[in-house]
């Protein structure tokens, strides 16, 4: 099985700069999506700073050690990568006025022989279309979320709620975050879309798979996103990253996949 990637971002129509920064490293199956917040530039220092830390560093553990690790030495590895990150916007943030209280979300994919690692933190998300059906493969981590889980609001109340952008974990607004960490199967024809909620907030999910599946081209799927998007207002800054998994799987169903191999 070989990966297909395409990433793209759109300032959107109401925003003047652009918060939302990606990062893919084809070569080791490595997708970062980082959606900042904070005063004047503040936001977008910091969602640039997690990008860049996390292409570089784990980019390059994955270079060297990724291919022999094991999966569990994956995951300590995106936990240690994304800690060192979080400490180095939130000293930057306690240090410099200018960007006091930044901080931003993330969403982190490894694409392994094992199937896909994925991380997050805040409300980013990802999703995984197979055949016709889209699944979101994250759980926000919003205010709104956990008044949905505890029953507080119905999914039709929570369209119109004003706590819709309230993350409750972010990295670099603490000296510590909790990266939430899970593998998820990656099946041949499989598509994966990791997004800001700039995209997620002005399109529901009926929305994505239709357009992820009449756009069979990754280039031009993520450009009718971006514009869908912006047609229904565009209101924050919009980042797509999609990754597609081709090629053959085994009769048993295992994938056959190249991240690993000797």
């Amino acid at each position: 099985m070989t990966l297909e990637f395409f990433s793209a971002t759109d300032v959107g129509r109401a925003r003047d700069n652009n918060e939302d920064s990606v990062a893919v490293e084809e070569s080791v199956g490595l997708v970062v999506l980082a959606d900042g917040m904070g005063g004047y530039n503040a936001g977008e220092v910091a969602s640039q700073m997690l990008t860049s830390f996390i292409r570089s560093e784990l980019g390059r553990w994955l270079k060297e050690s990724g291919s022999l690790a094991a999966a569990a030495d994956v995951r300590r590895a995106m936990d240690i990568c994304v800690d060192n990150a979080n400490r180095a916007i939130f000293n930057a943030a306690n240090t410099n006025p200018r960007y006091a209280g930044m901080g931003t979300t993330l969403v982190l994919g490894v694409f392994r022989k094992e199937g896909l690692l994925l991380g997050h933190v805040g409300d980013s998300r990802a999703y995984r279309l197979r055949g016709e059906q889209l699944v979101q493969i994250t759980r926000d981590h919003s205010l709104l979320q956990e008044q949905l889980d505890a029953g507080l609001l119905t999914p039709e109340e929570a369209l119109f709620s004003s706590n819709k952008n309230l993350v409750t974990r972010a990295v670099g607004v603490e000296d510590a975050v909790m990266l939430e960490l899970h593998l998820h199967e990656v099946q041949a024809g499989d598509t994966f879309l990791f997004c800001s909620d700039g995209l997620s907030d002005m399109l529901d999910d009926d929305a994505l798979a239709q357009l992820l599946l009449n756009h069979p081209s990754l280039s031009e799927a993520a450009q009718a996103l971006i514009d869908a998007a912006n047609e229904m207002g565009g209101r924050d800054n919009i980042a797509v990253v999609l990754a597609r998994a081709e090629g053959r799987v085994k009769p048993e169903g295992r994938a056959w996949w190249p991240f690993g191999r000797r």
